[in-house]
């Protein structure tokens, strides 16, 4: 055989390769609450999501951090928050700061794998300079905006627009609702995708984050909610579901659904003063409690074996990346906080992972929560757990009810341990009657304290004016 003939056989099982990877969907729903999707509520009309969920893998125990730039620190580097100093509160977008760029992140892994990458949505992992921003950590393209929050039909942070196509400002948009806007870009890159290459697409979308606000016809789906703010909310939900069945209908008119593994995930528990809700769960976002850091997750598509099911295996965001790097075909990198779960999941085997931590947060006020270990079925807090703590139902009939005074404490004081195989709801401390098990997941946290770095979390930079950059949240400034 001729070098010329050599090489086209080397270039055809190359392409072969690349159109055996799974084309992958990254979806992130912000804020959304345990209990605000239809597979475990059926007052939540969301049918896309919930075929997906049922006919795929439901996570009953796949863990995120209780802060949107935390856990998607998590989600992008496979690290710890608290080993990349991002474990405190969501970053502001006057900060001087942005995920150390010495981590590789999920679509640079990816792309050395020949994945064509993009991203449409939220970032809100810094962006004071170029290099912090998505195009230069991976990303082809880049279709969304940097902060924590905005008008959802406006696109503006604090008056100024935070809306990038790429790097140019994206002007054209006001009026539109970002669920949609974002759905028909997913929509619109899907049908311009050349199929030869495998396709990462991440969709962070906004919805469905605070302010409360959604078209008419999506809040007119829930005439029986009786509370405004949860009926708007429910309403943004419903918008969600609908942009997630576009972009499914798109991979199937291209051919590519079949090949398409889907991972969907809140990057928090839900927010219940924004009328989110994680009943039966205790607590929410900001919390260390079971309701702010247990996500609502899900897994389809390609590779799965065992579907139909749920999967009730301890899974940590940390662990999303190098699980996706595998699911692609790549090797995980060595030197990350995080581990592939891949075979464990697509065959419903035991997870890997047996322990992990919630939180470790020395700083000043603690916000989101101050420390906390799980070990196997057993779960230590140290100290103040975030706000707010309780139960709560969702406020279909009733007045706004959550509104509980923030009362901040510091130190590893109160001391609680619950069994959250035996109680998932976290009403029984069991500190007092166990104390050998209160020593043996403290002497581990410990261990884990060893490694901390300070969070980074510096005071606003005045540099960072959108009146510099013509009325625009913009990089250049640090």
């Amino acid at each position: 055989m001729g070098v010329l003939q050599l090489l086209a056989v080397s270039l055809f099982f190359v392409s072969l390769s690349l159109a055996q990877r799974p084309n992958i969907v990254f979806i992130v729903a912000d804020d959304l609450g345990w209990n605000d999707v239809g597979f475990r509520n059926p007052d939540m009309i969301t049918p896309n999501i919930d075929k997906l969920a049922t006919e795929g893998i439901i996570f009953n125990n796949a863990y995120v951090q209780p802060l949107c730039s935390p856990s998607r620190t998590a989600f992008m580097s496979g690290m710890y928050p608290f080993h990349a100093g991002m474990q405190h509160m969501a970053l502001n977008r006057d900060q001087k700061v942005c995920v150390p760029l010495n981590y590789t992140f999920l679509p640079q892994e990816l792309k050395k794998l020949g994945y064509a990458t993009h991203i449409i949505g939220k970032w809100h992992l810094g962006y004071c300079k170029w290099e912090c921003t998505p195009t230069y950590r991976g990303f082809d393209t880049f279709f969304g905006y940097y902060n924590a929050g905005e008008d959802y039909f406006t696109h503006t942070s604090g008056r100024y627009l935070d809306f990038r196509d790429n790097k140019l400002p994206a002007r054209n948009y006001t009026g539109e609702y970002s669920a949609n806007t974002f759905g028909q870009r997913a929509v619109d890159i899907i049908h311009r995708h050349n199929v030869s290459q495998p396709l990462f697409l991440y969709l962070p979308y906004q919805s469905v984050h605070a302010p409360i606000e959604v078209p008419q016809k999506y809040e007119d789906m829930y005439p029986n909610v009786i509370n405004e703010g949860r009926r708007k909310y429910s309403g943004m939900v419903s918008a969600l579901d609908e942009a997630v069945g576009n972009v499914t209908k798109a991979l199937k008119d291209r051919g590519l659904f079949e090949n398409t593994l889907i991972l969907f995930t809140a990057d928090n528990g839900g927010h219940l003063q924004a009328y989110s809700n994680n009943w039966p769960l205790r607590g929410g976002k900001y919390t260390i409690w079971e309701g702010g850091t247990k996500g609502a997750s899900f897994m389809y598509g390609a590779g799965l074996q065992k579907t139909g099911t749920t999967y009730e295996g301890m899974i940590h965001a940390i662990d999303w990346k190098p699980t996706l790097v595998s699911a692609a075909g790549g090797t995980p990198e060595s030197t990350i906080d995080g581990m592939s779960l891949w075979d464990s999941i697509r065959n419903g085997l035991p997870s890997s992972r047996t322990e992990f931590i919630y939180n470790i947060d020395y700083f000043e006020f603690p916000e989101e929560g101050h420390a906390a270990i799980r070990v196997g079925d057993y779960k230590l807090i140290l100290g103040y757990p975030g706000d707010p703590d309780g139960w709560h139902k969702p406020m279909n009939r009733t007045e706004d009810d959550i509104y509980e005074e923030t009362v901040y404490f510091t130190g590893d004081d109160p001391v609680q341990l619950f069994n959250i195989r035996e109680d998932p709801t976290e009403h029984n401390n069991i500190a007092p009657a166990m104390p050998d098990m209160v020593a043996k997941l403290r002497a581990r946290f410990e261990e884990y304290t060893k490694t901390m770095v300070p969070a980074n979390y510096p005071d606003g930079d005045p540099a960072s004016d959108p009146s510099n950059f013509g009325d625009v949240w913009s990089p250049g400034w640090c």
